[in-house]
């Protein structure tokens, strides 16, 4: 069933009342879309699981909330809801604390769990840590694994099978993605360059000699 407006009042096994639908939380997964309990007992055994695992009692605004506004436990603001993260999970539609305090603790669960946000995002990524990426930068020499451009940062994988391939700089790991990894994208490209730019080629020892491209045109002269 997809509408369940017809049905009648329901009654929650912990206070034994019979309450109207707007008294229920939804769950999709039960038969009459609604949560087990009533919305007052379902908070009520939530603050109780909470404390029997020590955990603080939930914080509440001590001034009524308005239309449109959301109160942030955290920093204890009262903001506009455009301030808190989208949350699809939520009854709400946004998260329970603002983008500053849920950026802020995302920050110490990566530094609690990992170390830090950098160990977590190649570990969340990638499937390395900052030890393996430093292992190796070193077997590369330390710079890029292309331009050799010194202290290269970000690591290249495959997209398509997730293994590391190396560690790139900025414009190299950018190239690589505009052309999709694609060698033969890639192939066409220097047999582009190769005809439309100007070559230096070697005519002596430490002698070299410009030459023009095999196609294309110079520029228009300026007046």
């Amino acid at each position: 069933m997809s509408d369940f407006a017809d049905l009648p009042d329901k009654l929650c096994p912990q206070c034994k009342r019979v309450l109207g639908r707007a008294e229920f939380h939804r769950d999709r997964r039960r038969v009459d879309g609604l949560a087990f309990y009533c919305k007052e007992c379902a908070n009520e055994r939530s603050e109780a699981s909470r404390r029997k695992r020590g955990i603080a009692a939930q914080k509440k605004s001590p001034t009524p909330v308005g239309e449109g506004l959301k109160w942030c436990p955290d920093c204890e603001q009262i903001k506009p809801l455009d301030d808190f993260p989208t949350a699809t999970s939520k009854a709400s539609g946004r998260h329970s604390y603002c983008k500053p305090c849920h950026n802020d603790r995302g920050k110490e669960t990566a530094q609690r769990l990992y170390g830090g946000t950098r160990e977590y995002h190649l570990q969340r990524r990638y499937g390395v840590g900052q030890k393996e990426f430093a292992e190796l930068l070193a077997e590369q020499g330390g710079v890029c694994a292309i331009c050799g451009g010194a202290d290269p940062q970000h690591l290249d994988h495959d997209h398509r099978t997730g293994w590391v391939r190396g560690i790139l700089c900025f414009n190299c790991n950018g190239g690589l993605g505009q052309f999709r990894d694609s060698p033969m994208r890639l192939a066409r490209a220097i047999t582009y360059l190769r005809g439309t730019t100007w070559q230096r080629a070697l005519i002596h020892p430490g002698v070299y000699q410009m030459c023009s491209p095999t196609r294309g045109r110079p520029p228009s002269r300026r007046f």
